[in-house]
């Protein structure tokens, strides 16, 4: 017989066969609640991350991670790029006019984000180049009026390459037939498709074209920073702004698009906590088993006792079996979860297309497909919790074993 005794005796409880089916049948509830616990909290968390992952990439790819301002508009863009490039936080700049119009075609109506921006500096600081489904931002010439719009919004207004539009601004014009709203013409020379919201919202034309549609001669909106860590945008925009000579103010990301990143992050936290709830009645049932072992294998422990074994190697006997219960199924549950997490977004992709339904859409959500990020700390985190709910759920039923008296268990034996 090897030893430790403990070890030998704990590993073959959990091995042997037992005529009382009722404690076999728990204790694979047990492992099998274990399993499914760990592997959809690795799964859940997975997706989770990879919400918040495309949020940081796309939506925050396409929106300014920090912008600077000047009341009454901005003539000396060039300085103010200069002086923002100047801190080693700041990667690029591109100047910016911005502005809510309605843009219609054929009797379609929506609205729309315009963005008058300088092609060759809004492919510094924007993802959208990389997304573009026909045409290029570079198409944008001062004075042709061209217009780049998202998928959704071209979809949704049944347009196509080379077609007219028609851009109506907020603001009405006095004419000899009374007042009318500004109209101007636009044509469309590029369609952009980021997967998300602002693929339905935002429409690009060249600042040009944009600063004669607002009347605003050489001056812009503001400038657009990209950071190198956008999580300081906040500090950084507003450092920036203060040592420029003037009035200036400094917006960030955090204002526009904060309350989506935060809920995806309590979401993530709150998600966690209750699936952990699974791992955690799991965790019980390991108590009921090792409770109706210990009760039906009181004449063995009082036969251990009387052949010298200590009340602390009973209670290490159990605590071997019950772990055992609970390592088999965080480990399984683990491998379940990481091969889930790395394949749920093609499994899904493959669903939709065999059923010809979305389960995300863009048209309502900031995304149009499942993402998923698999990270290492959280399979960590979520296996050691398993593993030390698993151990803790033992030490009661343990605890009882190795107060069992022998003569009192053998009494009636």
């Amino acid at each position: 017989m090897f030893k430790p005794l403990s070890l030998f005796i704990g590993l073959r409880y959990t091995r042997a066969k037992r005529q009382n089916h009722f404690i076999s049948f728990i204790s694979l509830i047990s492992m099998l609640g274990m399993i499914l616990g760990v592997a959809v909290l690795i799964l859940v968390l997975s997706v989770m991350n990879g919400f918040d992952r495309e949020l940081r990439e796309r939506i925050l790819g396409m929106v300014p991670h920090a912008t600077i301002e000047a009341h009454g508009g901005m003539q000396n863009w060039e300085e103010v790029s200069r002086a923002a490039l100047a801190d080693p936080a700041v990667v690029a700049t591109a100047p910016f006019i911005q502005g809510q119009v309605m843009l219609t075609h054929q009797g379609n109506v929506h609205g729309a984000l315009i963005s008058g921006v300088l092609p060759e500096a809004e492919v510094k600081v924007s993802i959208i180049n990389n997304h573009m489904l026909v045409g290029d931002l570079t198409a944008l010439q001062a004075g042709e009026f061209g217009i780049v719009l998202g998928e959704i919004l071209a979809r949704s207004l049944q347009l196509k390459m080379g077609d007219k539009i028609t851009l109506v601004l907020p603001e009405a014009s006095a004419s000899p037939a009374g007042v009318l709203p500004r109209l101007k013409r636009f044509t469309l020379v590029g369609v952009f498709k980021v997967g998300a919201q602002i693929d339905g919202t935002l429409a690009m034309i060249h600042i040009d074209d944009a600063a004669k549609l607002y009347r605003l001669n050489d001056t812009v909106h503001g400038v657009r920073l990209k950071l190198e860590n956008l999580f300081d945008a906040a500090d950084t925009a507003w450092r920036i702004a203060s040592k420029l000579p003037g009035q200036y103010w400094a917006s960030d990301w955090t204002r526009t698009q904060g309350n989506l990143f935060q809920a995806i992050r309590m979401e993530k936290t709150m998600i966690g906590l209750l699936l952990l709830m699974i791992v955690a009645v799991a965790a019980f049932n390991i108590i009921s088993t090792l409770v109706m072992v210990v009760t039906d294998k009181r004449a063995d422990i009082a036969i251990l006792r009387t052949m010298g074994a200590s009340p602390g190697t009973i209670m290490a006997t159990f605590i071997i079996q019950g772990s055992i219960i609970g390592v088999t199924g965080a480990l399984i549950g683990t491998v379940l979860g990481i091969v889930a997490a790395l394949t749920v977004s093609d499994v899904i992709a493959w669903a939709e297309s065999l059923s010809g339904m979305q389960i995300l859409s863009a048209d309502v959500y900031f995304i149009s497909y499942i993402p998923s990020e698999l990270r290492v700390e959280d399979v960590l985190i979520v296996s050691a919790s398993a593993v030390l709910l698993s151990f803790l759920a033992t030490l009661y039923p343990s605890m009882r074993a190795s107060k069992v008296q022998p003569a009192e268990a053998l009494r009636y034996e």
